[in-house]
C-alpha cells in the first residue's frame, strides 16, 4: 500500500474522530467515554493502515 492511500484512510479516519468524539460528549458530557471512543478508532485506523 502507497503513503499517498494510508494518508487518506487517514484522513477518512479522521472525520468520524471529530464528529464522532462530540456526538460521544453530548451523550455521556464526559471526556472518558470521548477518549475511550477515540483510542478504539485509533486502533481500527491503525489496523487498516498497517495491511
Amino acid at each position: 500500500m502507497d503513503v499517498s492511500r494510508k494518508l487518506g484512510i487517514l484522513v477518512f479516519f479522521g472525520v468520524p474522530a471529530i464528529i464522532g468524539g462530540g456526538i460521544v460528549y453530548a451523550l455521556f458530557h464526559s471526556y472518558i467515554p470521548v477518549f475511550i471512543y477515540e483510542v478504539l478508532l485509533l486502533f481500527v485506523a491503525g489496523a487498516f493502515v498497517s495491511k
